[in-house]
């Protein structure tokens, strides 16, 4: 069996359409941090996956043109925590409802575990990333991250983002 190429250009989806198809894949909420030359700054993402777990490896996506895009680019590392379910307010917080030149962190506890950035403290889970390849695509940047420490707390709830809307988990 051999992959087919489709060499034929095909007409852009539009991007609403696009982005209210979106808008039906669940996702946990993540929020990526980093710092270099004394900026930390971090954004909401849900660009963001295992891809190996041997080596220990991790992919997010973010826009260029976000000051997050250049601290992780400049730093070559970065910081995931996974939102718990009791951290709306903190995903509003770095989804842009505080302006992107505005210090989010500012009041926040944080720590760090191997690289300078910062992790959100209640957070399930916690990765720290050192950049190992980069691919641009479209307005953004896919970084991969090699994982050097994580840790998880295993009696937490993920917070869940579905079509818009802040969800829960149901047990069925």
């Amino acid at each position: 069996m051999t992959d087919t190429v489709k060499d034929t250009p095909t007409d852009p989806i539009d991007p609403e359409q696009l982005r209210q198809a979106m808008r039906l894949w669940a996702t946990g909420v993540t929020v990526v941090t980093s710092q270099h030359d004394g900026t930390a700054h971090g954004m909401t993402v849900s660009s963001f996956t295992s891809v190996s777990l041997t080596p220990p490896q991790v992919l997010i996506a973010l826009a260029q043109s976000t000051r997050t895009h250049e601290l992780v680019k400049n730093s070559r590392s970065f910081g995931v925590t996974l939102l718990g379910a009791d951290q709306q307010k903190i995903s509003d917080r770095f989804a842009g409802r505080q302006p992107d030149d505005e210090d989010r962190l500012s009041g926040l506890e944080t720590f760090s575990l191997v690289s300078d950035a910062p992790l959100l403290k209640g957070g399930i889970a916690h990765f720290d990333c050192h950049v190992i390849a980069t691919f641009t695509s479209g307005t953004h940047t896919i970084f991969i991250g090699e994982v050097v420490a994580a840790r998880s707390n295993l009696q937490g709830e993920p917070l869940l983002y579905f079509n818009r809307k802040y969800q829960k988990l149901a047990s069925l």
